[in-house]
Formats: structure tokens, C-alpha cells, sequence
């Protein structure tokens, strides 16, 4: 039987859940040149008057979706009893200085396992015309109050 905790927090069901798109996220040459710097990455092409974002950087936007999932007071999730543990892009064009970039996170998947939620994200970065962009997929464990 499950606990009045479990019934109302996160829970298989919920993947499929999509939250609205974030307001666009304009990228910028010094954005740009700040998160390559903080990543120690000269690379040329991240540098210059014509950059393209590290395909990182994407996570500077994607974050913005995911404090909607913390957001959301049916899931029950606090980031403090969270892990990042994986994470993965697909591109389909680099970001670009000028760039308006929403995210669109999707709940792709829940696993529950001894008091932890193994959570698959999936956050669509696309253009407000609908360019499609790129996609971060993530893996969440989340630990609940009621682990044993």
C-alpha cells in the first residue's frame, strides 16, 4: 500500500508531463565568452566577433525548465535531495549570438526504487518561430523524505 507521501508526489504516471516553454533566452557573444571562459575552453570558436555557443551552454537555458519541475507542488521534489547523473544533447544546429531560445521540459520517464525517483527529462530548445534546436535529456535520482 502505498504511503500518503507517495500517492501525492512524483510517481510513474507522471511521465509524459510537459510544462510550458520558458521565455526566450537571448544568447549572447559576452554569455558566450563568460561560460567558455568558466569551462576553460579557448577553443576559436567560442571567442571572436562571429562565436557559437559550447554545446554545454545549452544547460544555461535547459535550467530554466527544470525549476519548473521543482516548481510544481503535485511532484514533491526539492533540489536539495537531488543528483544530476547523467546528461546528453542531441544537436541539430549550434546556438548562435542572437539566438531567442526557449526550453520545453518533458518528463520522460520515473523509476521509483527504495525511497529514490530515478527521473528521465527530456527539454526541447527551439526557437519561438519553432526552429527546432537541440535536445537535453537528463537523468534526476531524487531521494524522498520517506526513504528508509
Amino acid at each position: 500500500m502505498p504511503s500518503a507521501i507517495e500517492s501525492t508526489g512524483l510517481r510513474p504516471g507522471h511521465a509524459g508531463r510537459r510544462y510550458p516553454a520558458t521565455e526566450p533566452y537571448v544568447v549572447s557573444a559576452a554569455k558566450i565568452a563568460e561560460f567558455a571562459t568558466a569551462i576553460a575552453d579557448q577553443s576559436p570558436a567560442y571567442h571572436g566577433s562571429d562565436p557559437i555557443a559550447p554545446p554545454t551552454f545549452a544547460m544555461v537555458i535547459a535550467a530554466q525548465a527544470w525549476q519548473r519541475l521543482f516548481d510544481d507542488p503535485e511532484l514533491g521534489l526539492r533540489l536539495d535531495h537531488t543528483i544530476h547523473t547523467d546528461q546528453s544533447f542531441e544537436w541539430v544546429r549550434p546556438l548562435r549570438v542572437g539566438d531567442a531560445v526557449t526550453a520545453t521540459l518533458t518528463i520522460s520517464s520515473v523509476r521509483q526504487r527504495r525511497g529514490t525517483d530515478i527521473i528521465g527529462l527530456a527539454v526541447s530548445l527551439d526557437t519561438p518561430a519553432g526552429e527546432h534546436l537541440a535536445t537535453a535529456s537528463s537523468t534526476l535520482w531524487h531521494t524522498r523524505e520517506d526513504a528508509s
